[in-house]
């Protein structure tokens, strides 16, 4: 599949779409997308991994005109109406998400929605609700990767982990990292990320730049409570996206219950209202589990959405595919990943995407 991948997104793509045959296959059902926020003005690219997942202004622009040209673009609650059955929905219908609820949703994401008079469902985690804003825990733990020597060891005595990794292996050794720290709770992730960032030979302040430069800090930080307020006042309809963000399959069955449960009960006294939208952190088959998903309909919400597009097979109300947006996606690559042409193909060759730093595919 990686093979031919130039082929399809720069010659077969393009020629099915113009052909109209793309917009045709659409399915009946609605294609729900995953953003991740979109790239403040100013911002340069530190790692494609860590930064792959996030849209430019100028491709976000250019994917709203397509969709509102070619597609019928749906509000949140239409969506949901269509879940519980209340009603029909158009053909070529797509739902907007944006996951982890970084401060750009707000400041460079939001204000390209109202021009396009476009709604989304956006997904923040647990960290959002207080008044310091914080980053998320796994991009912090990869730019404390990016920033140790070539060669760099961690040894984690506590957890039964020691790793010796290459900047060629940094990445493994990350998600090797993110796994082992998500059967932690918070407070005890937080304090084994400090050990690492020791053991790295950082200094104390070494993330410092990330709180306090305006372009970045719309980056990394997340949106605080009153930002989550804000975002919601202005048309934001929000979900939940656990506590604090783990790879839920790794967590004890208590742990799970509590992410997924608590995040619900605190966005909803934040809020004053139901949330009724959740997403799996990851959003992966390695990361979501039958268990995970029952507690999601236990908990009480009504829908809640996968990272990864499974097609027709095992569709539920509660285990719902997304197509994962990239920087790198053209318009035509788009538009064959909502068809389903893209997923068509991707299991005629059993092909599977990687998991990147921001990204739950």
């Amino acid at each position: 599949m990686r093979v031919v991948s130039p082929l399809l997104k720069h010659v077969v793509y393009p020629g099915l779409s113009k052909a109209g045959y793309l917009r045709r296959a659409a399915q009946a059902a609605p294609t729900v997308l995953t953003y991740h926020g979109v790239l403040p003005a100013g911002y340069k690219i530190i790692d494609p991994q860590l930064d792959g997942n996030l849209v430019s202004p100028e491709s976000f622009r250019a994917q709203f005109q397509f969709l509102k040209d070619r597609y019928n673009v749906i509000s949140p609650e239409e969506f949901l109406g269509w879940c519980e059955g209340l009603h029909q929905l158009p053909a070529r219908s797509v739902l907007l998400t944006c996951d982890d609820g970084l401060q750009n949703c707000l400041h460079d994401m939001l204000p390209l929605l109202q021009e396009f008079d476009i709604e989304c469902l956006f997904f923040v985690t647990g960290a959002s609700l207080g008044q310091t804003p914080t980053m998320l825990w796994y991009e912090e733990l990869y730019l404390m990767l990016l920033a140790a020597h070539v060669e760099f060891s961690v040894e984690l005595p506590e957890i039964g982990e020691r790793i010796r990794a290459t900047s060629l292996t940094r990445h493994s050794a990350w998600w090797t990292l993110v796994n082992k720290l998500s059967q932690q709770d918070s407070e005890r992730r937080k304090g084994l990320l400090e050990a690492i960032a020791i053991q790295l030979g950082l200094e104390k302040n070494w993330n410092a730049k990330y709180r306090e430069d305006p372009v970045l800090s719309r980056r990394f930080l997340l949106l605080s409570g009153a930002e989550v307020k804000q975002l919601a006042v202005s048309g934001g309809s929000m979900g939940s996206h656990t506590l604090s963000h783990p790879v839920l399959s790794q967590s004890s069955t208590e742990a799970a219950w509590n992410e997924i449960s608590g995040s619900k009960r605190e966005l909803d006294q934040m809020l004053g209202q139901e949330t009724w939208a959740f997403a799996y952190p990851f959003g992966d088959s390695t990361s979501v589990t039958s268990r995970e998903v029952e507690m999601a309909e236990r908990a009480g919400f009504k829908t809640a959405f996968l990272n990864i597009d499974i097609g027709a097979t095992g569709v539920s109300r509660f285990f719902f595919p997304r197509v994962h947006i990239t920087a790198e996606m053209t318009l035509t690559d788009l538009e064959a990943r909502i068809s389903g042409f893209h997923r068509s193909l991707r299991q005629l060759f059993g092909s599977s995407g990687p998991i990147v730093v921001g990204a739950e595919a």
